[in-house]
C-alpha cells in the first residue's frame, strides 16, 4: 500500500503498479476474519489489517461538515435504505417527505434551512478529522470530500417524486439549486483551507440510464456551478474527483472541461470508452469489472473483464483500479479470493 502511489497518480506521473481502492469492503464481516480476532469495522486495527490483506492505496470516503444531519436542522426527507448489509443492519423504513407542494420546494433555500458553522470552526474540524485519518492509516491516501452536492443535496432534502416535480420548472429549481451550490461552496473553501492533497465531489446527478433532467439544465445550470466549487480547491493546489453512481458519459467532457483532475464511475460506463476520451487527460477510477459478475457470474467472466482492465490501463496517464459498483456483501468468499489475487498478481504497469 503506498499514499505516495496515489499522489504520484493524480499527478499523473510514471508509476510502477496501478494504485488500487474497493467500496463497501467494510460490509464483508464474514469472510474477513483471517484470525481468531472478530472484524469491527469500527475498528482502526481491523481496517488497517483489511487494507493491508487487499493492498488498498487510496480511502473512498467524504465528510459534509458539522452539520451533516439536516434532518436536526431542518426539513429533509428520509427514503430509506434497502438491506445492504449482510446481516440487514442497514435496513430502514423511508418517512414521510415534508414538502407537500412544489412550490414548497421552489422556495427553499438549503443555506437558511440548514444553516452553516463558522468558517474556522469547519476548517479545524476537517483539518482535525484528516490528521486522525493519516494517523490511523498511514498507507493509504486518505481524501477530503463531500458527499450532499448540488443534486444530491437536492435528492437528500425533498426526496425524489418531490425532486423530480419540482424540477420540471427550470426556472424556478434553478434557485433551488443554486442554494445547494452555495451551502457546497462554502464546503469546498474550507477544504481548501486544509491539508488534503485531494478532494472527492460526489454528486449523484444522473441515472443508470443517464440524465433524469433536460441537458440543458445540467449544462447551463449543475454544471457550470461545479467549476465554481473547485476553483478555490485547484488555487490551493488541490486534485479533484468527481463521482457520480449512473451514466454520466454525455456530460463527462463537460465536467472534465469545468476542472475536474479525475472521474470515479461504473461500469454502466463502458471503461474502454472512458480510456478512449479520457485516458491520457482525466485520472479513471473503475475498471470493466461488473459487482453483478462477480455476485452471479463464473470467474472466467471476471478474469475475462480484469484482463481487458489492465490491457486498456496501460495505456493511461492515471488508473485506480476499483469495481466501480460496490462489493456487495452477498459476493461468495472464494470469488473475493480469487478477485483480490488477482488484482494483486497483475497491478503491474
Amino acid at each position: 500500500m503506498s499514499r505516495q502511489l496515489v499522489l504520484d497518480t493524480l499527478a499523473m506521473k510514471p508509476v510502477a503498479r496501478f494504485a488500487h481502492t474497493e467500496y463497501s469492503l467494510e460490509y464483508h464481516q464474514a469472510g474477513l476474519r483471517r484470525n481468531d480476532d472478530p472484524f469491527n469495522p469500527d475498528t482502526p486495527a481491523s481496517l488497517r489489517d483489511l487494507y493491508a490483506h487487499w493492498g488498498i492505496d487510496f480511502i473512498w470516503t467524504t465528510q459534509d461538515g458539522l452539520r451533516s444531519e439536516w434532518g436536526k436542522w431542518g426539513r429533509c426527507t428520509d427514503m430509506g435504505h434497502a438491506e445492504y448489509a449482510s446481516d440487514g443492519s442497514d435496513f430502514h423504513k423511508p418517512n414521510h417527505c415534508p414538502f407537500e407542494a412544489p412550490e414548497e420546494v421552489w422556495e427553499f433555500d438549503a443555506v437558511k434551512e440548514y444553516g452553516l458553522p463558522t468558517m474556522s470552526e469547519q476548517v479545524a474540524a476537517y483539518e482535525a478529522w484528516l490528521q486522525r485519518m493519516r494517523r490511523d492509516f498511514p498507507d493509504q491516501l486518505c481524501p477530503g470530500g463531500y458527499y450532499k452536492t448540488i443534486v444530491s443535496g437536492a435528492i437528500q432534502a425533498f426526496g425524489w417524486d418531490m425532486l423530480l416535480e419540482a424540477a420540471a420548472d427550470r426556472d424556478k429549481m434553478e434557485c433551488v439549486f443554486d442554494s445547494f451550490f452555495k451551502r457546497t461552496k462554502f464546503h469546498m473553501e474550507a477544504w481548501a483551507q486544509t491539508s488534503a492533497e485531494a478532494i472527492i465531489q460526489h454528486d449523484d446527478f444522473v441515472w443508470t440510464v443517464g440524465a433524469f433532467m433536460h441537458p440543458e439544465i445540467y449544462r447551463e445550470v449543475i454544471i457550470p456551478r461545479y467549476a465554481e466549487l473547485w476553483k478555490p480547491l485547484h488555487a490551493a493546489g488541490k486534485k479533484v474527483l468527481f463521482c457520480s453512481d449512473g451514466d454520466f458519459r454525455e456530460f463527462a467532457g463537460d465536467i472534465v472541461a469545468a476542472g475536474a483532475d479525475g472521474l470515479i464511475f461504473e461500469p454502466v460506463m463502458d471503461f474502454s470508452e472512458m480510456v478512449a476520451r479520457f485516458g491520457q487527460t482525466t485520472v479513471l477510477v473503475g475498471s470493466a469489472v461488473d459487482c453483478r459478475d462477480l455476485t452471479f457470474g463464473s470467474w472466467e467472466t471476471v478474469r475475462a473483464a480484469l484482463d481487458r482492465t489492465l490491457e486498456l490501463a496501460r495505456t493511461c496517464r492515471g488508473v485506480m483500479l476499483a469495481v466501480g459498483n460496490h462489493l456487495p456483501p452477498n459476493i461468495t468468499a472464494p470469488m473475493l479470493d480469487q478477485y483480490r489475487e488477482y488484482v494483486k498478481a497483475h497491478w503491474n504497469r
